[in-house]
């Protein structure tokens, strides 16, 4: 009768246990998209917030990346301004997409992108990047985070 040793058990289990995920631990946070994420319209600083956090939680490195537009449609617009200044968020220039940028970093950076936009306008060019998205919800101020390994 074989024993089983630790090392067999470790063994076993690798043959068991997914692909790891071989992305960097950089997150992509679509800021727009996040702040209009719960309902009532208005875009919230409290929900990019929340999503910073809960990435951090989670062990994993958020840069937030918003369109010029964000600015004008934010709730606490010095709070903004003050992570803006700070290098927290980043802004694309005005004029220009943000999921251009959000998408050419996923790229660069071999980073996942949080966000619940499905870049259909971008899909011939970024085939690879768009399987690269964390889905999310707010509810009640807590984020729940969806990570599949392929697109539906």
């Amino acid at each position: 009768m074989q024993s089983n040793t630790p090392r067999d058990f470790e063994r076993d289990a690798d043959i068991d246990r997914p692909e790891e995920d071989d992305h960097s631990p950089r997150v992509l946070v679509d800021a727009s998209n996040v702040a209009h994420a719960t309902e009532g319209g208005e875009a919230r600083l409290r929900n990019i917030q929340l999503v910073q956090q809960k990435l951090r939680d989670e062990g994993l490195e958020p840069i937030v990346v918003a369109d010029a537009a964000l600015r004008h449609q934010i709730d606490d617009k010095a709070a903004y301004e003050k992570l803006v200044d700070d290098g927290q968020v980043h802004q694309a220039p005005a004029g220009t997409d943000a999921d251009y940028f959000i998408l050419s970093f996923a790229r660069e950076m071999d980073a996942r992108i949080l966000t619940n936009d499905r870049f259909r306008d971008r899909a011939k060019d970024f085939p690879r990047e768009r399987n690269r998205v964390i889905r999310f919800m707010i509810v009640g101020g807590e984020v729940v985070l969806e990570q599949r390994v392929k697109r539906r």
